[in-house]
């Protein structure tokens, strides 16, 4: 008889991990006990997604795990985000979990360095997506029923234009060339809204949609990114998703 490995699921409350955590879910070496996400403490909404913490709290109920929610600054350093991060790996161990599952693809600096951070706390990471290809990633996660809206795009990317679009062959088929399917590169982020692990769909309507450009800090005794940090887009549109 097997017995499943305790896992919690970084949960972005988009289609990646939504993926990732369907197919744990279907998976009996796992038992998945909960759902992990990060807070920017400024606004009170998911990190990158920009999503109010109020659908993100409704997504995981109409999923029916627990969730563990971890705040962060609205700027963070990664030796600050590294101490917070530890810290709440710590509890989830002393919790049971051995396991954290990440909805990864392509990334792999990312992927060794999740891999470096939870082996230093004594915790092994999965990656039930890792090496796929992105378009058979995306197709799949359509044919599955599964419902999803671009709250975040990237502006050098793709745009004020695929802000708040449903993820549908549409969708696919008009995306710039270069840019990855899924949005692995952070060309867009999503919210998945209903699918074959939702009780019911998640309620909401489209709101005000804004260009939000980040400029780091540059003194490090703040504890802030340097210019020479940036590596990745600093201007996106993000949607607002109000409940209903």
């Amino acid at each position: 008889m097997i017995t499943p490995k305790n896992a919690y699921v970084n949960w972005s409350s988009g289609k990646d991990s939504c993926l990732a955590l369907y197919r744990l879910l279907q998976d009996n070496r796992f038992q998945v006990g909960t759902l992990v996400t990060t807070l920017n403490d400024e606004v009170d909404r998911v990190s990158m997604h920009g999503l109010p913490k109020a659908l993100l709290f409704e997504q995981v109920k109409q999923i029916g795990l627990p969730l563990h929610t971890i705040n962060l600054p609205g700027v963070v350093s990664m030796e600050q985000y590294g101490k917070i991060m530890d810290r709440h790996v710590d509890q989830l161990k002393n919790s049971g979990y051995t396991f954290s599952v990440f909805g990864d693809i392509f990334l792999e600096d990312l992927k060794n360095y999740r891999e470096e951070q939870l082996a230093s706390r004594g915790i092994r990471a999965v990656f039930p997506l890792w090496g796929e290809d992105s378009k058979t990633l995306i197709e799949e996660f359509i044919d599955a029923g599964f419902k999803a809206i671009t709250v975040s795009v990237s502006d050098s990317a793709l745009g004020e234009a695929f802000l708040g679009r449903v993820i549908d062959r549409d969708f696919l088929n008009e995306l710039p060339e270069g840019v990855d399917p899924c949005g692995e590169n952070g060309e867009f982020h999503t919210f998945v809204f209903d699918g074959p692990i939702f009780r019911n769909p998640v309620s909401f309507r489209v709101g005000e949609k804004v260009l939000k450009t980040y400029k780091p800090h540059q003194d490090k005794k703040d504890n802030c990114f340097t210019d020479d940090e940036v590596t990745w887009d600093t201007s996106f549109w993000f949607c607002d998703l109000i409940p209903d």
